[in-house]
């Protein structure tokens, strides 16, 4: 039986994701049977996985999948960092820009022409789709970053032992067992 002395606060966690393919996501839910062991030491108050649509204030831990590479994007990670305490750049695409900034080899005008083939049916932020930037950056070049945690997708395993480890108060030694790719 627990006093209210000796419950530990949960710490607050988010993950989201901007320009990526939810891959680390999908890693996420991999822990499997071990998720509800996690679900005793946070609570999890953003997600894609769960429906709360607005980033809410002094979160603990935000695990942010995908590079930055839009105006939306931009924002949104804004938002994260200020609203953050820890920020873990989650994933290949969050550390390096990985996939999504093989964009950066073409100006958006011509992407766009390539994509759509007319300008007429080109998405514009007035049609509610993000205005692309002219670059895709990693997250680290937009905002301060905590923890660097690579891999595409990093493992379940290596996921739940750096939210531990956060969680406990430690800096996460990902060592060997975390690696790009």
């Amino acid at each position: 039986m627990n006093d209210a002395n000796n419950v530990t606060k949960k710490k607050k966690l988010a993950t989201l994701w901007l320009d990526g393919c939810s891959g680390c996501h999908m890693s996420m839910l991999d822990m499997d049977l071990a998720l509800i062991d996690l679900a005793d030491i946070v609570e999890l108050v953003y997600s894609p996985l769960i429906d709360n649509k607005h980033f809410p204030e002094d979160v603990d831990i935000a695990l942010v999948e995908g590079a930055v590479s839009s105006e939306d994007d931009l924002e949104k990670i804004k938002l994260v960092r200020a609203r953050t305490k820890t920020l873990v750049a989650f994933g290949d695409c969050a550390v390096t820009g990985n996939i999504p900034s093989m964009r950066n080899r073409f100006k958006v005008p011509d992407l766009l022409q390539t994509v759509y083939g007319s300008v007429a049916i080109m998405p514009a932020s007035d049609q509610g789709v993000p205005m692309l930037l002219p670059n895709v950056r990693p997250i680290g070049h937009v905002v301060p970053v905590d923890v660097y945690l690579p891999g595409c997708p990093p493992s379940a395993t290596l996921i739940l032992r750096v939210v531990q480890d956060l969680v406990a108060g430690r800096v996460p030694d990902l060592g060997p067992r975390a690696m790009f790719g």
